[in-house]
């Protein structure tokens, strides 16, 4: 099968390269953070380098940049390790709450979800690491306030990501531990769904406690980073739990059951024969095909029922067809997430099942599955 035409970037997103082969965008919220960052640590810089007036926001600034160069390694070993398990791997965005990674499908088997979700934390516990190790022979001065910061939010970042709840990197390595102890992904994921609950509720309540447990009274500025991580959180893991009570519908599409029977006829032949002849053979679809009997086109039940009958003796079946590309060919046996991928590669309103020996198997049509993945829901 072909690969996809490339996606439009989202709205709001700066391009900014490639890494591992992937586009890195940025978020325009990434801006507001970096600002941010740039006003938490003056004064730390201030201390460092005293007299630097308005420089010590720009120093802020190029921390924020380095700081966001570490997530993007984070981003890029999920990228890395996808692609080598054959996972196709859309753009690396950076936005207010560090990084995401659009990975296509959804693993196969628990090992794929462990090793694509524990890279990233492992990668940043190592970057926090390699910063403690140089913290020791760096200098006073901005360049320790940067390896410094480097170490800190790094072996944060990896920690906190490896905390056992969805969306959270450790949340997919806890579906994967689920997955394989129980052989069930769907139930991996609402257990982690529920975790990834827990972890939000925490970081709501994080502000009330602070005092008590860092000695540290909370800001403004506290209680609304907890709120806007909370809503991350508890969204993510909604939206985790939600598609993978959908996923879980998805056994139960299965072409070959849902094809209709297909009638083959010369593309030159009358319209108005070609329907009278699927009618006697009770087919619910039509295919033309070439003289040695090899299919070239889908008639169109839309086009089809747009044509008069009173035009349809003098219209050859081929005008109301449309040419089987790759997209429109489809493996008899496809089924479950394979089907839904391929058909939301190729939008299409039919599609030729073939077997593997290159024969006709049925024509797949889109309102059909509709249909089915709606009666499997309830």
């Amino acid at each position: 099968m072909p690969d996809s035409p490339p996606r439009p970037r989202p709205p709001g997103t700066i391009r900014i390269g490639t890494v591992a082969g992937s586009d890195v965008l940025v978020s325009s919220s990434w801006f507001l953070v970096a600002g941010l960052i740039a006003i938490i640590v003056a004064p730390r810089i201030e201390a460092s380098e005293p007299g630097l007036g308005a420089w010590k926001y720009v120093a802020g600034l190029a921390f924020a940049v380095i700081l966001y160069l570490s997530v993007l390694l984070h981003e890029a070993s999920h990228a890395i390790v996808a692609k080598r398990l054959g996972f196709p791997v859309g753009p690396i965005t950076l936005h207010f709450l560090g990084g995401m990674t659009s990975i296509e499908g959804e693993a196969r088997k628990p090992r794929q979800e462990f090793l694509i979700a524990v890279v990233g934390p492992l990668t940043s516990l190592a970057v926090g690491i390699v910063a403690v190790g140089l913290w020791f022979v760096t200098p006073e001065g901005l360049l320790l306030v940067a390896v410094e910061g480097l170490a800190g939010a790094n072996l944060l970042v990896g920690l906190l990501n490896l905390v056992p709840g969805l969306p959270l990197d450790g949340g997919r390595v806890l579906k994967s531990l689920v997955w394989q102890v129980s052989g069930n992904a769907h139930r991996g994921t609402i257990v982690a769904g529920w975790t990834g609950r827990a972890t939000a509720a925490a970081a709501l309540l994080w502000p009330v406690f602070q005092e008590q447990l860092t000695g540290t009274p909370p800001t403004i500025l506290d209680f609304a980073l907890a709120l806007i991580v909370a809503a991350f959180l508890w969204s993510g893991a909604t939206a985790a739990m939600s598609a993978a009570r959908l996923r879980s519908r998805l056994p139960r599409l299965v072409g070959r059951q849902l094809a209709r029977r297909t009638l083959a006829v010369p593309g030159d032949l009358p319209l108005a024969e070609a329907v009278r002849r699927a009618q006697e053979a009770q087919a619910g679809s039509l295919v033309t095909v070439t003289s040695d009997g090899h299919p070239v086109g889908i008639v169109s039940e839309a086009a089809l029922n747009a044509t008069p009958e009173d035009r349809r003796p003098w219209v050859a079946t081929s005008t109301v067809a449309r040419t089987l590309d790759d997209g429109l060919r489809l493996p008899a046996t496809i089924a479950g997430e394979d089907l839904v991928t391929a058909i939301s590669r190729h939008p299409a309103a039919e599609y030729l099942l073939v077997e593997e020996d290159g024969s006709i198997c049925g024509v797949l049509v889109t309102v059909d599955v509709d249909r089915a993945f709606r009666e499997a829901g309830r």
